[in-house]
């Protein structure tokens, strides 16, 4: 067979990624608040676009509201909102850590939380004093404002607000009436700055001792001088040695507290008797130090101020129609409003003159014109996949979690003609305020668990966490199901799931073993 060259004609279709159409899949995976920010951007950088003030002006609010029959429900037994089961369901225990912290080592920083939830196992994560009033500074309260005058200009309200004090400020000030000696104060800045929020130190002494050239004695000197500023319990370098801060502070630390913190894992598994024999105590004086222990604070830094809470603003509300049908509407609050001056473009493109003034008119209508085209699409995307969920999970919206279904991607990517990649985009950072709570898009989604009785419906694995955590939940300190048990009731129920399952699940919520719970329900009689 000889080979030679030959021309050969062939049609194809192909996808090409041009700018707009990354712009467009850019716009779609955006949250609410990214897309804000995106739009500021574009608004100060294009001429041509202006952000609409009246309702429904802008091509970027194009659909408001879906109201679809087919989703009826029977109103009558509807879930009220009262009844809802909450927007998230999490775990109301802890994993409970097995070993000590080492001082000073990088295992502090991917540990602690789980050592603090050992030992305040009611209050993980959060702080005993975090729900208090945060300290603040009076030294800008009275900030004159900037521009004022006799003609009735009113004042600048945010120069008189106090700000927050913060954790590193109120150190520093400590710092400077306690600390003299220049070469101290410069370990000691150090030091402040290397707190995490919880107040926390984390770097290693011999290395800060390197840093600045000085015995490894000088900068321990300092911490110790450090440790006793106010908040009582920071600089520590573990969750003991917080604690212990805090009881030499209220003159408490004897022996037997050093003991108990040097044990601190015994207490997190509720192993009392051990306990009451590396103490030398009895029950009573075991009981009196374990309640003074709990009304420390494991995290001293976090009563000042933190990042602020950003509120969580849906994209989508869904509300029960009088008809007993579900009406869908895109949140106006969400949607950026977006307008084309066209009349500013007619005027200056008579007076541009230069061959590069022109382009740059031409691309400046042409991505604005993209820009408005490529949100309205955005809107009805999203609109139109938060209604097919809405029909999928009707039964979840009227009845709660025990009826909702197992639901992937390609069904509802099939159901509205989409590929599923843009449904994972849609469903991306964008939430849906129901009767039942405001929830993920996501967490409409989750996996199938087959029945144990052929033919029956599958069970959705969210559902089936949720009744794992009630049946938990309700357990008594004399009948502590174990995950056989479990797995033995969800058969009878129709649940077709095997004893390992139920194990990821238990864990994935930071449930204890049977063993675990058994140990600290007797411990908490």
């Amino acid at each position: 067979m000889a080979l030679s060259p030959k021309l050969e004609m062939r049609h194809s279709q192909s996808l090409i990624m041009t700018p707009q159409l990354m712009q467009a899949i850019k716009l779609l995976q955006l949250s609410n608040l990214d897309l804000t920010a995106y739009v500021d951007a574009e608004l100060e950088r294009n001429p041509l676009l202006e952000k609409g003030t009246s309702e429904g002006d802008g091509p970027g609010e194009p659909v408001h509201e879906a109201t679809d029959n087919d989703f009826s429900g029977d109103g009558s037994d509807s879930g009220s909102p009262s009844d809802s089961d909450g927007g998230t369901f999490e775990s109301s225990a802890e994993d409970w850590l097995q070993k000590d912290l080492q001082p000073g080592s990088e295992q502090i920083a991917g540990n602690m939380d789980a050592d603090l939830g050992n030992v305040f196992p009611d209050d993980p994560g959060i702080s005993a004093n975090e729900s208090n009033t945060r300290l603040t500074s009076e030294g800008d309260a009275f900030k004159s404002s900037s521009t004022s005058s006799s003609s009735g200009e009113s004042y600048n309200l945010e120069a008189f607000v106090a700000q927050d004090e913060t954790l590193t400020g109120m150190l520093e000030e400590q710092m400077h009436l306690v600390i003299s000696d220049p070469v101290d104060k410069i370990i000691a800045q150090h030091l402040i700055n290397s707190l995490d929020e919880s107040g926390y130190l984390l770097i290693d002494m011999e290395e800060a001792a390197e840093l600045f050239g000085v015995e490894e004695a000088r900068v321990e000197a300092v911490l110790v001088i450090l440790q006793t500023f106010e908040p009582a319990g920071m600089f520590a370098r573990s969750l003991a040695e917080c604690l212990g801060l805090q009881l030499k502070d209220r003159n408490r630390f004897d022996p037997a507290m050093e003991a108990l913190l040097d044990n601190l894992e015994l207490l997190g598994r509720y192993e009392y008797a051990a306990l009451r024999r590396v103490c030398g105590v009895d029950e009573e004086d075991l009981e009196e130090m374990i309640a003074e222990i709990k009304a420390l604070d494991p995290r001293p830094g976090r009563m000042f101020g933190g990042a602020p809470l950003q509120p969580m603003v849906p994209d989508v509300l869904v509300r029960q129609a009088s008809d007993g049908s579900w009406a869908i509407e895109l949140n106006a609050d969400t949607l950026p409003k977006v307008l084309v001056n066209q009349t500013y473009y007619a005027r200056v493109a008579t007076t541009a003159r230069k061959e590069g003034e022109k382009e740059y008119l031409t691309d400046c209508l042409q991505t604005a014109n993209w820009l408005v085209k490529s949100l309205d699409q955005r809107a009805k995307t999203i609109l139109k996949v938060s209604s097919e969920i809405v029909r999928q999970q009707d039964g979840f919206l009227t009845y709660g979690i025990a009826h909702l279904r197992p639901l992937n991607l390609k069904t509802v990517a099939d159901a509205v003609g989409m590929h599923e990649s843009t449904i994972s985009r849609v469903t991306s950072n964008k939430y849906m305020m129901t009767p039942r709570g405001i929830f993920e898009l996501k967490y409409f989604f989750s996996s199938a668990i087959s029945a144990t009785v052929g033919g029956g419906d599958a069970h959705s694995a969210e559902s089936v966490r949720h009744r794992i955590r009630q049946m938990i939940d309700g357990e008594s300190s004399d009948a502590i199901l174990s995950d056989d048990t479990i797995v033995k009731i969800l058969k009878e129920d129709g649940v077709d799931i095997a004893r390992r399952t139920v194990a990821k699940y238990r864990e994935a919520m930071h449930i204890p073993s049977s063993v675990q719970r058994r140990r600290e329900k007797r411990a908490r009689r």
